[in-house]
């Protein structure tokens, strides 16, 4: 296997592929440089600077698989390359130590305000009294997410004599115990935590998990910590319950835009922040670079890497017949994963029509990837993992199929279960690969694909469509399309609303406020 390092690479990860390819270290390439260059390499590892665009991959001849040196993927066109069968690859794993580490150094900062003595003894003030800290010794940490980095900081904190209670809907009281920890509620975590510290990806359930209701019902004087994602937790909201004495301090490493410009978390002494340094430390740049090394070395043996994004490989020929069913069920999975929530107890495929007649292996996965991507984060979950992941949370997979098609030529229903509920969609694909959803529990009616949508359900009256529309114009928010089914006069009808940018949270209160709205849902497809 010949290999291209386009970004600059831990020595030791340069080593690692050397020991089983050919490879070349060329940096600080111009977009028409790596195109000239991409047809004679079976492989490209990059980090953040390399933009692997559909041109890239287009002009590859050989290339098997791009592995990035990190987490994300953004500068990667990863349809793109699966339309080509080209395995993304990323390493997840490898900042893990890094971002555990820096959570607690956060947490002891704010704990014993070591950045405001540190500044003040510089400036010439020799104040005590005015840094006094406090201990974690008998104190509760409350651990929101149990993650790879929310495990680690667990795990190390109980060193410190700290009783964790964490919450986490993914794991279970087994392996809670087997950690020594004990798993509650959200709202209890928030209660009892003498420290909070959040661990979560951000998803559209998890983005302003905690906001001014959470605050309130928290300890007088917790301490907060955030070295996950930006907009977890609302960052006005945490900068008011600090400035008005609720939180004694917070301690925040990420931003919801960074570099932050105007951000209320700044300017307030009690409150430290840090520009993005989770995974800034030397181990975690060798890890990911070895940890890219052994996936790529791995690919060339002809075994399967560990962190794939997309599916392993698979012959372009296949790929161009179940691509649309594929994309489909991978947004079907989404749908339902963001109106259900998580704590389903079972998932079931129903493949009607055409597609039962193949191998719909690679579609159940991508409903599974789309599932569970849109609740743990996208990185978190792909092709490789994503049916291991489902059956350790104990959730049970059903596939069935049948001749029956509703009227369609082809259609994948999906059902999933939750205490005992049946939440239901239904999807086709057209002769000519567009791809449509077509119900949605009981309404029958269009629901688009992809971009940003406002689901509710409505009275069937007059009168409840427009000021729901009025609400959204009212908050600068623009329509592009509408459709609206109903099981029967007089039933409750569903409305979707197809919008250009997502609904903040505070829209999406005023639209469930509007008489006659029964529910609402923000969706990102």
């Amino acid at each position: 296997m010949k290999v291209l390092v386009s970004d600059s690479l831990a020595e030791d990860g340069v080593k690692r592929l050397q020991s089983g390819a050919d490879v070349d270290v060329i940096t600080n390439l111009s977009p028409e440089e790596l195109i000239q260059k991409i047809p004679d390499y079976d492989a490209l590892v990059i980090r953040s600077g390399t933009k692997v665009t559909a041109d890239v991959i287009n002009a590859a001849k050989r290339l098997k698989v791009i592995g990035r040196a990190g987490v994300g993927i953004d500068n990667v066109d990863v349809e793109a390359a699966t339309k080509k069968g080209i395995i993304v690859l990323n390493t997840p794993g490898g900042n893990t130590i890094s971002a555990a580490e820096h959570t607690i150094a956060m947490m002891l900062a704010l704990a014993r305000n070591i950045p405001q003595a540190n500044s003040a003894l510089h400036q010439g003030e020799w104040n005590r009294k005015k840094y006094t800290g406090v201990e974690f010794f008998n104190k509760t940490l409350g651990v929101v997410g149990l993650g790879r980095v929310g495990a680690e900081v667990a795990t190390r904190m109980k060193s410190f004599g700290m009783r964790i209670l964490a919450y986490d809907p993914f794991v279970t009281e087994e392996k809670a115990q087997q950690m020594g920890l004990t798993l509650a509620n959200l709202e209890t975590v928030l209660r009892e935590g003498d420290f909070i510290t959040v661990h979560t990806p951000l998803t559209n359930e998890t983005r302003n998990l905690i906001d001014d209701d959470e605050f309130k019902i928290m300890k007088d004087g917790v301490r907060i910590v955030n070295c996950a994602r930006g907009g977890i937790i609302n960052e006005a909201a945490l900068a008011k319950a600090v400035a008005e004495g609720k939180v004694a301090g917070a301690a925040v490493d990420v931003f919801t835009k960074e570099p932050p410009t105007g951000n209320p978390l700044l300017g307030q002494e009690r409150i430290i922040t840090t520009p993005h340094l989770g995974a800034s430390t030397a181990e975690a740049q060798v890890n990911v670079a070895l940890a890219v090394a052994d996936q790529i070395l791995a690919i060339a043996k002809g075994g399967l890497p560990t962190n794939a994004i997309n599916m392993p490989a698979i012959s372009p020929e296949t790929l161009a017949v179940m691509e649309p069913y594929m994309m489909l069920a991978e947004r079907m999975g989404s749908l339902l994963g963001q109106m259900v929530g998580s704590g389903f107890e079972s998932l079931e495929l129903i493949y009607s029509g055409t597609i039962a007649e193949k191998d719909t292996r690679p579609v159940t996965i991508s409903a599974i990837r789309g599932l569970l991507g849109c609740l743990m984060g996208k990185d978190s979950i792909n092709f490789v993992n994503a049916t291991t992941t489902l059956k350790e949370m104990g959730v049970k997979l059903l596939e069935s199929k049948t001749e029956s098609i509703n009227g369609y030529s082809n259609a994948i229903t999906m059902k999933l279960t939750k205490n005992g509920v049946i939440n239901m969609v239904q999807g086709t694909v057209s002769g000519n690969k567009e791809k449509r959803i077509v119900q949605l529990d009981l309404y029958r009616t269009y629901i688009p694909t992809e971009g940003d949508m406002v689901i509710a359900v409505i009275d069937d009256k007059p009168n409840i469509i427009g000021p729901c529309c009025v609400v959204l114009g009212e908050g600068n928010i623009n329509i592009g399309s509408m459709h609206v089914g109903r099981m029967d006069e007089g039933q409750p009808q569903l409305m979707v609303l197809s919008v250009d940018q997502m609904v903040p949270d505070d829209l999406m209160k005023r639209l469930l406020q509007v008489p006659g709205v029964k529910s609402a849902k923000m969706v990102e497809l």
